[in-house]
C-alpha cells in the first residue's frame, strides 16, 4: 500500500488552475458547496466538496476533473487532498456542479459533459452566473441526458429545486426553505439585531413611564 507521499507524488493535489475566474463564480461556488454541506451535515456518509482533483481511473493520474462543487453518497466526510475513487470503494460522485466564466469554452465543457458522462456522474449541473442560463443532465440509460425543463427541477439525489429568478440560482431544501447565501444571512442577523434593539428601547420606555407613574418596575 502506498503511503501518503507516495500517493501525492501519483496524484498531484492540485491542477495548478484557479479555484474561480471571479467572484461572481466564486460566491456561488461557495453558495452551493455550503449549502449542501448544512443539508447533509447529519449524514456521516455524504461528502460533498469543492474543487477538488477526481481520478476516477487507477493508476491513471492524467485523467482527471477538478468539478466547482461534487456530491459523493456512500463516502464518510473528512478531509482528502484529492478524491482517488479507487481508494473510495470505487464510487464515483453521483452529483456535479459546473459555475460557468467567461473563459470557458464551448468545446471544454462538452468535453467535460464527455467525462462525466465516461465516468458515472447521475447528475451534472451548469450554471452561467453572468446571464442565469442554467441546465441539467441526468443519467438515463447509461447516459447523460439532457433535462428538457431545468427551470424548477428537483434533484433525484438531493432533492433540491433548482429555480432561477432574475438571473439569479435558489435552491429550494427539501423542507421547503430557500437556502440562504451569506448576505441573506447577513442581512437576517442585521433583522434580528434591529429588532432585538428596538424591544430593548420600547422596554426602557415601558419601565420609564411606570417610574413616571411611581411605580418601581422592578416589583412588577
Amino acid at each position: 500500500m502506498m503511503n501518503e507521499l507516495q500517493t501525492r507524488s501519483i496524484y498531484p493535489e492540485s491542477d495548478g488552475k484557479p479555484m474561480a475566474d471571479n467572484t461572481k463564480q466564486f460566491d456561488y461556488i461557495a453558495f452551493i458547496k455550503l449549502s449542501l454541506d448544512a443539508l447533509f451535515s447529519d449524514r456521516d456518509d455524504v461528502f460533498v466538496a469543492g474543487d477538488l482533483l477526481w481520478y476516477p481511473v487507477e493508476g491513471e493520474p492524467k485523467i482527471s476533473a477538478a468539478p466547482d462543487v461534487m456530491v459523493v453518497f456512500g463516502r464518510p466526510k473528512g478531509d482528502r487532498g484529492s478524491f482517488i475513487q479507487a481508494h473510495e470503494a470505487g464510487i464515483a460522485p453521483q452529483v456535479v456542479f459546473e459555475i460557468l466564466s467567461p473563459s470557458n469554452t464551448f468545446k471544454e465543457m462538452m468535453d467535460k459533459l464527455a467525462f462525466y458522462e465516461q465516468h458515472g456522474v447521475e447528475e451534472y449541473y451548469l450554471y452561467n452566473p453572468h446571464n442565469g442560463e442554467f441546465s441539467g443532465w441526468l443519467r438515463l440509460s447509461n447516459r447523460l441526458q439532457s433535462i428538457a425543463e431545468p427551470q424548477g427541477w428537483t434533484s433525484p439525489r438531493l432533492g433540491v429545486r433548482f429555480d432561477i429568478d432574475e438571473e439569479a440560482l435558489f435552491l429550494t431544501l427539501p423542507n421547503g426553505e430557500k437556502a440562504l447565501r451569506y448576505t441573506d444571512l447577513k442581512r437576517l442577523a442585521e433583522q434580528e439585531r434591529t429588532a432585538k434593539e428596538k424591544a430593548q428601547q420600547e422596554n426602557e420606555r415601558l419601565r420609564a413611564l411606570l417610574r413616571e407613574r411611581g411605580i418601581n418596575p422592578n416589583e412588577l
